[in-house]
């Protein structure tokens, strides 16, 4: 049993018009790259993080032919929520959709999951920094302080769980020089010594792990995997 992390699946299949295709380069007939990469790495018996920024639907409706596809997948699906996820509603309303139409999707919110000897901890996160901010009017202190707030009940459940915390996330901690210290210092408390994020796009040339402060980040954006899960 193996454990994959990747982000930013960007799915559309309920809106050819929403598809990734348009901007070329790694992401031309991105759904079938998924789709192989996908069935060529994970196996029934694994588990596989979706780190946010899965689909581009606007509800849970419209969202369906992305979570089916998704679904006839192989290995346990844990989903977080990205930026781009506006179909996203509460858990019970999400756990709901997917029990009501057979999706085997697991969600994680201020909770935790054992997976291949591993704490599986996390949050969506926010990204403070200016030229990158999703939401220009957004009070990014109040949400640091609900997403480390949402962070540490995760870790909390993780610690109770046993096996090695690893974090996962939306938002980068951190990336090139951005810092959001907030994250880092709660990873540190809690004795996290690897982090992983998505959301950062058209950056090939990046290392694919740096370490700050004794924590190893990884960047899992799916773009930057070649859409292929990164074993964890």
């Amino acid at each position: 049993m193996s454990l994959f992390y990747i982000a930013d699946l960007h799915l559309s299949e309920g809106d050819p018009n929403k598809k990734m295709d348009v901007f070329g380069g790694r992401w031309r007939d991105y759904t079938n790259k998924i789709t192989k990469a996908w069935t060529d790495t994970v196996t029934d018996e694994d588990t596989v993080i979706i780190g946010g920024d899965f689909s581009w639907a606007m509800d849970l409706d419209g969202a369906y032919p992305d979570f089916a596809l998704i679904n006839s997948l192989p290995g346990r699906k844990i989903m977080l929520e990205g930026n781009h996820d506006f179909y996203w509603q509460s858990l019970k309303k999400m756990t709901a959709f997917c029990s009501e139409n057979g999706f085997k999707f697991e969600f994680l919110r201020n909770n935790a999951y054992l997976c291949d000897g591993k704490a599986v901890c996390g949050c969506r996160g926010w990204y403070t920094d200016e030229r990158e901010i999703p939401e220009s009017a957004a009070d990014s202190a109040k949400l640091i302080a609900r997403e480390t707030g949402r962070l540490k009940a995760s870790l909390d459940q993780g610690a109770k769980l046993g096996g090695e915390p690893v974090v996962f996330m939306h938002f980068p901690p951190v990336f090139g020089a951005y810092k959001c210290e907030q994250f880092v210092d709660v990873m540190l408390e809690y004795g996290v010594r690897r982090c992983y994020f998505g959301h950062i796009h058209g950056k090939y040339d990046v290392p694919p792990k740096i370490n700050y402060r004794g924590i190893d980040f990884y960047i899992g954006s799916a773009d930057y995997l070649f859409f292929k899960p990164l074993n964890v």
